[in-house]
């Protein structure tokens, strides 16, 4: 895994601030204050649950049913994944204090008669601020030069300084252990979480003239970006989260983890403390969890999230990553925001934490959709064909519509598919793959349209599956086949071209199909 060391930041021009407690902020890091707090299941009496949990139920087994149920779902989902999974993340200490300059931040914190503070660098883009930033763990994430080119600033944070990598669970070390103890369960991740916050605390009362508060995004790659991503699940100030690469204990699923052959939970628990104390209960039986890490991107809802994966490597899980966006989105779509997610592993270079061309484009879209608000750049799963996961094996629920009308998100599918060995033998493209793009149609109270694109190959078979209770009916320009009761669409040109349709039999269940192709 990759490390990076200590930065060394100089404060020039700063403007200092002082963020007492309870000071106004808004959105807030967490918004499920005044939630019903029932009482947590104990580690001992936790089922076991093959498939994931389902991200609508309620602790009381009952399912939400509105947007507005929404806030208070998620604040139980925040109290599972901080119970069994990272550790308890506090909120703001009773004394925040800082300065905010163009070249560095730093941070003083003090609580219950303990006190810490860090600092971070500052790269601000060309132009007249104030600016929006991207928070980049480690030194090691997205492309700098690519955010500065959208437009926004980079906030240089080092992680180690808040929690420290080499040490035990008994013996942690940085500011965050400074202040709630070496021996406190947190792990790293929720510990390197609460610094970013910090961050933004001093961001808010800095009076924006320099950097915007209203505005930030975080990204990382490899174990910062397992960092960004529980930065962004825990923060709800955190308008854009772009987790790169962070295999094991980041997005990939837990309960995928086992039979995907990537890192093992015992190795990533044992590797560094980076989740908290209690996972060591569940790193041979994932089944147990009531949360998986579809759970962190349902928090993440409906805030923008652009996932950056690498399926040349199969020990960071690329496959099981895939499902937890698949899963997580659907919370996204349930919420109306289907358009605020994007994954992408449909790259061509292996190496890890390299800088691709094919993420600089939607990147800096993206940034600029989420933090300085100029585009509506619409959300995508490209999913590459060597590590694609099929959600309809990991779930038995169904996404509801919480609001008035179900929602449309403007979320397209690509999995591009290699070539290798087929049933039915023939020319393909010269890539030798074939592609996807789909598009919801006309929609009625028990049925939706889709319209799938097929581009690189004129001899293509389309896959579709459904997602239970869901069923296919009607189809056109195509030869289509049925199979398992109705719930597996195959697809073949029919010399219509390479655009057609069918229609889902929704039964509830408004989710989108599973949908591949591949070169006959």
């Amino acid at each position: 895994m990759w490390r990076r060391a200590a930065l060394t930041l100089v404060i020039a021009a700063a403007v200092t601030v002082v963020a007492p407690l309870g000071a106004a902020a808004a959105p807030v890091e967490d918004d499920g204050a005044g939630c019903p707090a029932p009482a947590l299941p104990d580690a001992g009496a936790l089922p076991s649950i093959t498939k994931l949990p389902d991200p609508f139920r309620r602790l009381d087994g009952t399912r939400i049913g509105s947007a507005a149920d929404w806030r208070c779902q998620r604040n139980e989902t925040r109290r599972l994944a901080e119970k069994f999974v990272y550790g308890e993340k506090p909120g703001r200490p009773s004394s925040v204090s800082g300065t905010v300059s163009g070249s560095s931040i730093t941070v003083n914190v003090s609580h219950n008669g303990r006190s810490s503070s860090f600092s971070a660098g500052v790269e601000l883009p060309s132009g007249t601020g104030p600016f929006p930033a991207v928070v980049v763990l480690g030194g090691f994430g997205a492309d700098t030069g690519t955010i500065k080119a959208a437009g926004a600033a980079v906030i240089k944070y080092d992680p180690y300084a808040v929690g420290k990598e080499g040490t035990g669970r008994a013996g942690k070390q940085g500011a965050f252990y400074s202040i709630y103890g070496s021996t406190s369960s947190t792990g790293l991740l929720a510990a390197w979480a609460w610094g970013v916050s910090r961050i933004i605390d001093v961001l808010e009362q800095s009076g924006g003239s320099i950097l915007r508060a209203d505005a930030t995004g975080v990204t990382g790659c490899s174990r910062f970006g397992k960092g960004a991503f529980v930065t962004g699940a825990f923060d709800q100030r955190i308008a854009l989260t772009m987790p790169i690469e962070s295999g094991s204990a980041g997005v990939p699923i837990f309960r995928g983890i086992p039979g995907e052959g990537a890192q093992s939970l015992s190795s990533a628990y044992g590797e560094q403390p980076w989740l908290g104390d209690a996972f060591g209960s569940f790193t041979s039986s994932p089944a147990r969890l009531p949360v998986d890490t579809h759970s962190a991107i349902a928090m993440i809802a409906p805030r923008g999230l652009f996932i950056m994966d690498n399926p040349h490597i199969a020990n960071l899980g690329p496959k099981s990553a895939s499902v937890a966006a698949l899963a997580g989105a659907e919370v996204y779509k349930a919420l109306g925001a289907g358009e605020n997610i994007t994954y992408w592993s449909d790259v061509q270079d292996g190496s890890h934490c390299a800088n691709r061309p094919e993420w600089r484009e939607p990147l800096q879209r993206t940034i600029q959709k989420f933090l300085l608000k100029t585009g509506s750049h619409g959300g995508a799963m490209r999913i590459s064909s060597r590590a694609a996961g099929n959600l309809v094996e990991w779930r038995d629920w169904t996404t509801p519509v919480l609001g008035s009308a179900p929602s449309s998100p403007v979320l397209s599918s690509s999995v591009p598919s290699s070539s290798g060995p087929s049933s039915s033998p023939g020319p393909s493209s010269p890539s030798g793959s074939c592609s996807t793009t789909y598009t919801q149609g006309q929609q009625w109270s028990d049925r939706f349209n889709l319209t799938v694109t097929v581009t690189g190959s004129s001899t293509w078979i389309v896959t579709a599956s459904a997602a239970a209770p869901q069923r296919f009916q009607n189809s056109w320009n195509a030869n289509v086949t049925l199979s398992n009761g109705n719930t597996v669409l195959g697809a073949r040109p029919n010399g219509s071209g390479n655009t057609f349709g069918f229609t889902v039999m929704h039964g509830g269940n408004w989710s989108w199909p599973q949908i591949s192709c591949r070169v006959a």
